[in-house]
Order: C-alpha cells, then sequence, then structure tokens
C-alpha cells in the first residue's frame, strides 16, 4: 500500500460528504476533526466541490482530503488541481485511472465484479472501491471475489452503516468503508454540526469494534497462580488450564508468572490491531512490540500497550 492508503487504513472509515455551498466546507472541516476523523471524500455532485476541496486542504492541513463520484478526467483535473489528495470514481474508467497514475495522485475506481478487477489489476492498482456494496452481495460477495484476487484490497461503500459495520470491518481484504451517515446532507444543510461532531465519534468507535476480552492477574509463579484459582473457583467457573495461565472463568486470567502490567491487564478485542495502534497513538498508547505475535501470515494478533492504566497494562487481541 502507498502512503495514503495506509493512512486510510488506519482510519478505517471514509466520510462520503456532498456540500451545496463552499461556506460549508469550513465547519465541516472542523467537526470531522472535532469527531476524531481525519478524512474526507468530497462528491463532485455540485459545482461547490472543487472549491470546498480547495478550502478544506488550506485551513485543515492534518485532514486527508480527496475527490469522489469522479466521471470523467475533466472532474479528476478539476479536483486534483484543488488539492484532492485521492480520486474515487463510482465505476472503473480506464481514462480516469490512466490520468491519475500519471498524475502521481492514487485513484480507487468502482468496481463490483471479477471482470473490473481484472480491469483495475492491469493498471496495477492494488485497492478497489467496491460499489454499491449492499446491493453488490455485500460481505458474501466480497468474500467470493477475495478468494480469486487474494492481492486486491477493497472500500466497500454503499448501505454501510451502524447496523453492519463491524461485519464489514472484520474482512481482512478491507482497508476501509465508505459512508455518509455521519455526515448527511440533512445535516449539513441544517448546519448540525455537534451532531455530526457526535455521529463521527461513534462511527470511530464502531470502526474498531473495541470490547473488553478478559481481566488478568499476574501471580508470581505457578504455585501462587493455583491458589488464586482455587480461592475464585469458588464463585468462578469453569476453570481451564493453559501452559501460561489459568482461566477463571472465559473472563479472570490468572497468570503463572508476571505478565506486563505491575498488577496484572485488561484485554481488549478490536477488529484491527494495527488500526487500533495508529488510532489510540495520539491519545498516549504506543505499543510494546516485543511483546508481539503475528499468525502465519503476518497479521498482528496481539499486543501490550504503555502505559499502564492503574497498575494494569492494556493488553489488545485481534478479534475473530
Amino acid at each position: 500500500m502507498n502512503t495514503i492508503e495506509q493512512m486510510i487504513h488506519s482510519i478505517g472509515i471514509v466520510p462520503v460528504i456532498t456540500l451545496s455551498s463552499p461556506q460549508q466546507a469550513q465547519p465541516l472541516g472542523e467537526a470531522l476533526t472535532a469527531g476524531n476523523l481525519p478524512i474526507a471524500e468530497i462528491t463532485f455532485r455540485t459545482a461547490a466541490a472543487a472549491e470546498a476541496i480547495g478550502i478544506m486542504v488550506q485551513r485543515f492541513p492534518k485532514l486527508l482530503v480527496g475527490a469522489g463520484t469522479i466521471t470523467n478526467v475533466g472532474d479528476a483535473e478539476r479536483a486534483i488541481d484543488a488539492g484532492a489528495r485521492f480520486i474515487v470514481s463510482p465505476g472503473y474508467d480506464d481514462e480516469v485511472v490512466v490520468y491519475c497514475q500519471q498524475n502521481g495522485i492514487p485513484v480507487y475506481p468502482g468496481v463490483n465484479n471479477a471482470s473490473q478487477i481484472q480491469q483495475a489489476m492491469r493498471r496495477g492498482l492494488e485497492v478497489v472501491k467496491f460499489f454499491p456494496a449492499e446491493a453488490s452481495g455485500g460481505v458474501a460477495m466480497l468474500q467470493a471475489l477475495g478468494a480469486p484476487f487474494p492481492s486486491m484490497k477493497f472500500m466497500p461503500t454503499g448501505g454501510i452503516g451502524l447496523h453492519n459495520l463491524a461485519e464489514y470491518m472484520c474482512q481482512p481484504q478491507i482497508i476501509a468503508c465508505g459512508g455518509s451517515w455521519m455526515v448527511n446532507s440533512q445535516l449539513i444543510e441544517q448546519g448540525r454540526w455537534d451532531e455530526i461532531v457526535r455521529l463521527c465519534r461513534e462511527a470511530v468507535q464502531a470502526v474498531h469494534g473495541f470490547t473488553f476480552a478478559h481481566f488478568g492477574i499476574n501471580g508470581r509463579d505457578e504455585e501462587e497462580a493455583k491458589r488464586i484459582v482455587d480461592l475464585l473457583s469458588v464463585v468462578l467457573t469453569p476453570v481451564t488450564e493453559g501452559s501460561k495461565s489459568y482461566f477463571s472463568s472465559p473472563s479472570v486470567e490468572i497468570t503463572k508468572r508476571p505478565f506486563p502490567g505491575t498488577h496484572g491487564h485488561i484485554g481488549i478485542r478490536t477488529w484491527n490491531v494495527e488500526r487500533a495502534l495508529a488510532y489510540l497513538g495520539p491519545f498516549g498508547f504506543s505499543a510494546v512490540m516485543e511483546t508481539a505475535v503475528h499468525d502465519s501470515l503476518g497479521v498482528l494478533q496481539v499486543v501490550y500497550l504503555q502505559p499502564e492504566a492503574g497498575g494494569f497494562a492494556v493488553h489488545l487481541l485481534k478479534a475473530k
């Protein structure tokens, strides 16, 4: 993945935005920033698009601004001249793809079948938009397309919201989902910027799927761990034993030696550990990489974070 794609993957969701006036760009940029969603795909469905992109690029340098609904080279040129850093099309147009490549701009054409994916691969594309996602078969279709094209990554858009976002985000071939529910046109027209901030924050949390996994207690050694297990077994069952720890019920782990954390750890599941690390970084968390565990494909499964919280390390686990 190139730098732009890595940024999109780290964010995990792309708000698809239609603006009727360039004057909406400033407050919308402020709302996206406050909502911890530093990306915008401004659609070329109105005459305000190019100017709005220019305003957002100039006033919000940390915002990754791209252009959507690009259906011809002329609109691609106007979007790039305005400062768009990536281009998204609803379908595959070879002229648009070639023009963007010649100008060094990442382009994500829309596809929903194998023939279009092969067209994109012939142009060297590694990421495409899957559109319209739900109407084209949703997650089941993506899984079917991913089998013969394991190197291709997708940005599904169309019919995705909080009700089904998790189904998409747990798929390994998806780098991000596009959606407009957090920035819908009605909210923008009514100037309900505080509501957009709330919805953006809610969407960001949903992208990661953070859930409590288990609570860990550090035992000094196997003997102490067994004593703790025996004590807790009065109220917590069943007890299962592994090579490094016991579990008293599925949610309480007692380690046979000290794990990271002064007293123990708090396990948190997330759809994608790498994406979660990128999100948590600005909040002061960093990975303790010597604790990282990868699967056979190199996907990060487990890692501890620093600093501790109340004497407990935070432990990220990839949700299955």
